[in-house]
């Protein structure tokens, strides 16, 4: 069930980001490290919604414990600090945005032009060190689910490396929401057979101490793939034995909300598996759907549905 009520002390509290707003690029909370030595520029973003601070925590600690590329370059980034500011521990759903949901407004065109919402002027600024990523980890969290997922968007390179960091344990392939594009599926990581890579970590329940932990963790371990960082810097993250390749869900259908009088026909919890094909499990005004095949993996369920938004994703794990 969605948390909608206040923040309880066992609850991930909110991080103090306001010592890293000046970084030491000309963006504010934006922080960039430059070997001198050739290598990939490695990118981690977090706070791309204000209510999704495990990424947060895991970029501070980056930032406190002073690691930095070997070669390459590394940064730090946090996306939606407007957002963040709002939050309200009695309220910890409502700060989510504040004029558009950042995760939506990263196509070119959407760049390029269109209403200078908050949200679509930060993106604006940040994207030219976006631009320049090699690799990209976006650090967010899930409202209700608690178990992690890295999407990796429709790239087989994407896919590649994410099965590969094996933190967390699913990667979900999929194609992104009608209602607008998120950075991972900006043309840049998603365009030709070879080129940047980027990847979406969703690192559990939003509140849940341990998506700050999982968020740590994935953070660490992409740094170490990228070959960047020695693992020695990062042993504190690490996890003790190499982790075993990922599972993979294929996304065959994004189900669209397409009316106000959408409803699930029961509380799904991410990750569900519907056993049988032709098994209703929502309907959308006087339409009824259905499971399209045997074993369907119900993922990311919205909890509060909105007409032109994604309500859940259907998919199959991959043999």
């Amino acid at each position: 069930m969605a948390r909608i009520d206040p923040l309880s002390p066992d609850d991930l509290q909110p991080p103090d980001i306001i010592p890293w707003q000046v970084g030491n690029s000309d963006i504010p909370f934006a922080h960039h490290f430059d070997s001198g030595r050739p290598g990939p520029h490695v990118l981690i973003n977090a706070l791309m919604h204000g209510n999704e601070y495990s990424g947060a925590i895991a970029g501070i600690r980056l930032l406190e414990a002073g690691i930095r590329p070997t070669n390459g370059s590394l940064s730090i980034t946090f996306a939606n600090v407007e957002a963040f500011a709002q939050f309200d521990p009695q309220f910890p759903i409502m700060s989510r945005y504040v004029e558009e949901d950042m995760n939506r407004v990263w196509s070119p065109a959407s760049l390029a032009e269109g209403w200078p919402s908050l949200e679509r002027r930060r993106a604006r600024e940040l994207w030219p060190l976006f631009a320049r990523a090699d690799l990209l980890l976006d650090l967010h969290s899930m409202q209700a689910d608690r178990i992690p997922l890295m999407l990796c968007g429709p790239s087989a390179r994407g896919r590649d490396l994410a099965r590969r960091l094996g933190m967390p344990g699913i990667v979900v392939a999929d194609r992104g929401h009608a209602g607008g594009s998120r950075l991972i599926d900006h043309p840049r990581f998603t365009q030709g057979d070879q080129g940047p890579i980027a990847l979406l970590a969703e690192c559990g329940q939003h509140w849940d101490p341990d998506s700050a932990v999982v968020a740590t963790q994935t953070a660490a371990r992409f740094l170490q793939l990228s070959g960047i960082v020695p693992a020695s810097a990062l042993s504190p993250w690490l996890p003790s034995v190499e982790p075993a390749p990922a599972r993979l869900v294929e996304v065959t259908e994004t189900v669209t909300v397409g009316s106000d009088r959408f409803r699930f026909r029961k509380e799904y919890q991410g990750m569900d598996v519907i056993p049988a094909a032709g098994t209703p499990f929502a309907t959308d005004g006087e339409k009824v759907l259905l499971t399209p095949y045997d074993e369907c993996v119900m993922i990311m369920p919205s909890r509060h549905p909105e007409r032109g938004q994604t309500a859940v994703r259907l998919g199959r794990f991959a043999i």
